[in-house]
Order: C-alpha cells, then sequence, then structure tokens
C-alpha cells in the first residue's frame, strides 16, 4: 500500500515487515513515536483534574471558575479535529504533526510558568488546538504507514492501549506529582514529553499527502467547526451548572443548527470536507456509533465512580487512584491480547462483543453498596474498562478498513471526533444525574443502571447494522 508525497508515491515503512504482524526495527521506532504523541496527549486530559483544587488556590481561580482549566482545553481539542485531520490530507500529514507538536510544547511552557488565571487559560487552549493537530494526523500516519492487516491491527491494538493507559496514567500521576512537586509539575511534564517527540519525530516518520490539491472546503470547516465548539461548550457548562441556564441552551441549539448546516453545505461541496457518501457507509457508521458509545458510557462510569468512592465510602483520593490504576493495568492487559481477538474474529464481532461485555459489567455496579464496595467496583470496572479497550480498536478498526490512502485524514478524523465528543457529552447527560438528586448513592447507581442499558442497547444495533452485509 503506497503512501502519497509531494514528489512521488512512497512505500510504508512497515510494508517489508512479515506479514505474521511483526514489525521490523525501524517500525517499531516509528510506532513509538506516534503512539508517545497519542499517549501524551491522553494523559492531559486527565493528569490535571487532581490538581484543580490546588491551582485554583495559587492562581486565585474560583471553584466556579475550575471548570474553564478543563474546557478551555476541550473547546479546541474537540472542535478543530476533522478540520485539521483534512487539512492533513492535503498539505501533508508529516508536516502538520510537528507543527501541532510543537503548538502544544511550547503551550504546555506556557501553562508551567503561568502567572495569573488569563495567561493559564491561553496556554490550555492552546494546549487544546496543540491536540486538535496531533490526533488525526497521528492517527492518520499510523493507518497510512502500517498496511491493513495484521500490521495494523497491532499497531492500532498498541496504540489503543496506550490511549486508554494514558487517561489512567494521568489521574493517578497527577496526585503523586501535585503532592510532591507542585501542579505545575504536571504541565512541564506535557513540554517535556512534547520536546522529546519533537526530537524524534522528524527522521522517522515519512511524509504523507494526497496526491492531487482540491481546495479546502471553507463553509464546510467554519459551520462543523463552529457547531462542534457550541455543542462542547453546551455540554461542558452544563455539567458544572445543569441545563437551567440560557446560555447552555442558546448554545445547544447554536451548535446542533449549524451541524445541520454542515449536512446541507457537504451535500452541495465540490471538494466536501466530510464525504457524505463516506457516511453512508455502514462500517463508518455504525463503528462510529459503536465508538460514541464506548467512549460516552465509560468516562461516565469513571465520573460517578469517583464519586462514590470519595464522597459515599470515604476513600482517600490516592486510594480512590488506586482503584483506576488497577483498571489501567486491566486495560494494557488487554490491550496486548487485542490483536490477536480480532485476528481470530474480526474487528465487527469484536466490537459487538466488546460493548455487550462493558454494559454486562457496568451492570455488575448496581450490587454496589453504601457501606462496602470497593472491590467490587474495582473488579467491576476493570472488567468493564478491557471491554471498552476492545470496542475502542475495533472500532477504530472498523471505520479504516478499506478506505483509501487519500481519505484516511477523513476517516481517523471522524474516528478522533467521535473519541472526544463522546468524552465530553456522557457526563454532562448521564453525570448530572448523579450530581442533582439529594441522595449520591442512589443518584449513582440511576447512572450505572442507564449507562448499562445504553450499552447494551448500542450493541444490539452495532450487531444489527453491521450484519447488512454482503459476504
Amino acid at each position: 500500500m503506497a503512501i502519497d508525497t509531494p514528489t512521488a508515491p512512497a512505500t510504508p515503512v512497515a510494508a517489508q515487515a512479515p506479514r505474521d504482524g511483526r514489525l521490523t526495527g525501524r517500525a517499531k521506532l516509528v510506532l513509538f513515536v506516534l503512539c508517545a504523541a497519542q499517549f501524551m496527549v491522553a494523559l492531559d486530559f486527565s493528569v490535571l483534574n487532581v490538581a484543580l483544587p490546588v491551582l485554583g488556590d495559587d492562581l486565585g481561580l474560583s471553584r466556579s471558575a475550575l471548570q474553564w482549566a478543563v474546557t478551555a482545553f476541550a473547546l479546541p481539542s474537540g472542535g478543530f479535529l476533522l478540520l485539521f485531520g483534512r487539512t492533513a490530507d492535503l498539505y501533508g500529514r508529516k508536516k502538520l504533526f510537528l507543527t501541532g507538536l510543537a503548538l502544544f510544547g511550547a503551550a504546555s511552557l506556557l501553562a508551567t510558568l503561568a502567572w495569573d488565571p488569563a495567561s493559564f487559560l491561553t496556554g490550555r487552549a492552546l494546549q487544546g488546538l496543540g491536540a486538535a493537530v496531533i490526533v488525526p494526523t497521528g492517527m492518520s500516519l499510523l493507518t497510512t504507514t502500517f498496511p491493513e492487516g495484521p500490521q495494523r491491527d497491532r499497531a492500532l491494538g498498541i496504540s489503543g492501549t496506550l490511549l486508554s493507559l494514558g487517561f489512567t496514567v494521568g489521574m493517578v500521576l497527577g496526585g503523586v506529582m501535585t503532592d510532591t512537586l507542585g501542579w505545575r509539575s504536571t504541565m512541564g511534564l506535557l513540554a517535556v514529553a512534547a520536546v522529546v517527540v519533537l526530537a524524534l519525530a522528524p527522521g522517522l516518520l515519512p511524509e504523507s499527502r494526497t496526491p492531487d490539491r482540491p481546495r479546502l472546503d471553507v463553509p464546510g470547516a467554519i459551520t462543523v467547526t463552529g457547531g462542534l465548539l457550541a455543542l462542547i461548550y453546551s455540554l461542558s457548562t452544563a455539567a458544572q451548572r445543569g441545563f437551567g441556564g440560557a446560555d447552555v441552551w442558546g448554545t445547544l441549539v447554536a451548535g446542533l443548527a449549524l451541524l445541520a448546516a454542515f449536512v446541507f453545505v457537504e451535500s452541495k461541496a465540490p471538494a466536501p470536507l466530510v464525504s457524505l457518501p463516506m457516511l453512508k457507509r455502514r462500517t463508518v457508521a455504525w463503528g462510529n456509533l459503536g465508538g460514541l458509545v464506548t467512549f460516552s458510557m465509560m468516562s461516565t462510569v469513571v465520573f460517578v465512580l469517583t464519586l462514590y468512592l470519595q464522597e459515599v465510602l470515604g476513600l482517600s483520593s490516592f486510594r480512590t487512584g488506586l482503584v483506576f490504576g488497577v483498571q489501567g493495568v486491566m486495560s494494557a492487559l488487554a490491550g496486548s491480547y487485542a490483536a490477536k481477538v480480532i485476528g481470530r474474529f474480526g474487528a465487527r464481532r469484536t466490537l459487538i462483543g466488546s460493548l455487550l461485555g462493558q454494559g454486562l459489567f457496568i451492570a455488575l455496579l448496581l450490587a454496589i453498596g453504601s457501606g462496602s464496595g470497593a472491590l467490587l467496583a474495582t473488579v467491576a470496572v476493570s472488567l468493564a474498562s478491557m471491554c471498552h479497550l476492545g470496542a475502542i480498536i475495533s472500532y477504530g478498526l472498523t471505520v479504516t478498513s478499506g478506505v483509501p490512502d487519500e481519505e484516511q485524514g477523513l476517516a481517523t478524523g471522524l474516528v478522533t471526533t467521535t473519541q472526544q465528543v463522546g468524552i465530553t457529552i456522557g457526563i454532562p447527560l448521564l453525570g448530572v444525574l448523579a450530581t442533582t438528586r439529594g441522595d449520591l448513592f442512589h443518584g449513582v447507581r440511576t447512572v450505572l443502571l442507564v449507562d448499562a442499558v445504553i450499552v447494551v442497547a448500542a450493541a444490539a444495533l452495532v450487531a444489527v447494522g453491521l450484519g447488512r452485509r454482503k459476504a
């Protein structure tokens, strides 16, 4: 499978590897660089969470304003994914990937040295913008570098494992670093990681882009970016204040209207940002549905279990972090076997089975009690996370399989947008059920019940949708 370059097609760096999925030494280095970048971004989503109270006291951010430490990152990181994914297809994935790394590293340094709320939130917003470049370009570089089959299965398995592990490691590492070195060390760690990856990437990564240079779909870029920004803002704000505010409903309606306009614009555009025929592919549509559900529902489980463990059972932040540390180890274990499972059963069956398993193990959490349940919570959430990781890897493979190289940035842009939107919408939509009820324990159980039902229903829908295809 060739990679398109500015001058001539190039051979994927992994193409000379054995066909059984084993990778050459150079291919392993390429995979290390791409996975390190994805891990770094995943770490950024969670490493600061534990440090927020200390950060607020240091910089003078009020409790109500602390949400912006998260929202300032989430807005650009989710809103610009599709735009940068397509831009990389047209102008060079490697070039944009390196630009994103440089921006992310500089923004992390600014956040580390922040002297007031404005400088810190600016750094967080620029981190999010850098992440919006790194995630789709890194994923499309991975899928165009490693040929479809055992090599790509293994590469995506490792990438998915590190992605899931990054979120968990961030929760544990953030608490340890904040207690020992201060909250600024969490941002400094990301700056150092960006410098290391940026130093290795230029000599290892191949350039990759489409052979022709169609015009960028500017109206589509404006409507989808504006729609996603408005949607993420409204749901992030609702997670903090509920759905009662006029700004929440105003931006929610505006976001949905812009996304509807985006669909209309794309149906008329000569070179659309999103190919509507691609969205009509069963693998793309149903695969992304599975990805949206697995991310949104698992992020909600982690949120409500954090409340349960600390506020109902009275566990410390450190002991709560250990629970999710076990979850991370089990996810990593699942990732080491994911490629073999997918190779034996196929991405579609693995996606369906993983969603079903995730839903059933979440349902097992309904057995937790108001006075005990830490052990059950640890076991059940770890098993659910193993299935969740299988769903992450298999939905990415389902969506990108069979997509030509020149559209890989578009396909992976959809994958990563689904991921970001899923992480963003789960907590506002369901987590609010736990925080607005008078009895937190019963609120948590209500969320877990609804969560499990949604995941199992999604597994059934994906099974029907992906099953209706020719042999």
